[in-house]
């Protein structure tokens, strides 16, 4: 008999991977799906075998055999499940951001640890080998003393109109920046103190889709390290991946070049070129493995064996007072201190 029972709740985009997690993983069983499209949560649950689905999150919560869930609901509809999971002492796997308001954000911290329950955000990156073997570099003083760290991640206008049904009730800062910001922020190891940003808007709205094109990012760490962020929402469609993801990490000693998508371990050209997958999520074997499902596997090895997880509410939360210190500045057109 498996060891812990396990649900998903949301799984219209990356949530599915949640439920195939589950299903497979030798110490978890999918015991429930849970989407607010009841079809969509019938046809995950009969693709991965759960017991039971739903449209309804309080049924998922009710069941008293299911040890731990994962919410991956849009980047705006987490603090309701995430804390009434926690009060009904589930464990928890949150998609990024944990919330988009820095009040939902310490609530659902202090719910699970009113609860005594593992609250656990999905910054998958940190899995990444890449961004691993940055990290590492920097620790071991590689690099020398970090200068500036540019990260530009960002995505074709196909994900703001056509993908994501909610964009408007969002923007790409909520919905690349956590990742990017969680990223800069581990492999420094160190949050900034200040923030001055920029946002333009125009395109997307001329397309019936009320969020900014784009943001650009600057923080200052305390270690006198300078970040750049650029987050758009607007490149062409042309573009061989959806997602456009580099940057670079200069020192006073050497400098370190990131390119977590383009690395052209295989580039396919059919009617247009297209950038293969071959350390995220790849097809191996007629399964899909890689660091993106891996920190899915650590959550659960986390509740299996009563381990805390390598990301924590609480890191969330930092995450959310910085997002939400962008849009401060944003709305000052000044630098903004950052307050933890």
């Amino acid at each position: 008999m498996p060891d812990k029972r396990f649900a998903a709740i949301g799984v219209g985009l990356w949530g599915e991977s949640h439920a195939l997690v589950y299903a497979r993983h030798p110490h978890a069983f999918l015991a429930a799906v849970c989407d607010l499209n009841e079809q969509r949560a019938q046809e995950v649950a009969v693709r991965y075998k759960a017991e039971w689905c739903t449209s309804d999150y309080r049924q998922v919560l009710a069941d008293p055999t299911i040890d731990a869930v994962s919410v991956a609901t849009p980047d705006f509809a987490h603090a309701e499940i995430v804390i009434a999971a926690a009060r009904a002492g589930k464990h928890v796997l949150v998609e990024k951001p944990l919330a988009t308001t820095v009040a939902e954000a310490e609530a659902m911290v202090q719910a699970a640890q009113e609860a005594g329950v593992s609250l656990m955000v999905d910054f998958h990156n940190r899995w990444s080998p890449i961004f691993n073997h940055a990290r590492d570099a920097l620790r071991a003083g590689e690099l020398g003393r970090p200068l500036i760290f540019d990260l530009h991640m960002s995505n074709t206008k196909f994900v703001a109109t056509k993908m994501l049904s909610w964009a408007s009730r969002s923007s790409v800062l909520w919905f690349l920046g956590p990742h990017a910001v969680d990223q800069m922020c581990w492999i420094l190891g160190e949050y900034p103190r200040r923030v001055h940003a920029l946002v333009r808007s125009g395109v997307l709205e001329g397309m019936g889709v009320k969020t900014p094109d784009l943001y650009a990012i600057t923080f200052e760490f305390p270690s006198g390290a300078i970040g750049r962020l650029e987050h758009v929402w607007v490149l062409p469609d042309s573009q061989p991946n959806i997602c456009d993801f580099r940057g670079h990490i200069v020192g006073s000693e050497g400098a370190l070049y990131l390119e977590p998508l383009t690395h052209h371990d295989a580039t396919k050209y059919t009617d247009k070129p297209h950038l293969v997958d071959t350390v995220g999520a790849p097809m191996i074997q007629g399964e899909r493995h890689g660091f993106m499902l891996a920190s899915i596997e650590h959550f659960v090895d986390c509740v299996t064996n009563n381990k805390p997880p390598l990301v924590t509410g609480a890191e969330g939360l930092a995450v959310t007072r910085i997002l939400c210190a962008v849009e401060e500045s944003v709305a000052r057109g000044d630098w903004v201190e950052i307050v933890y």
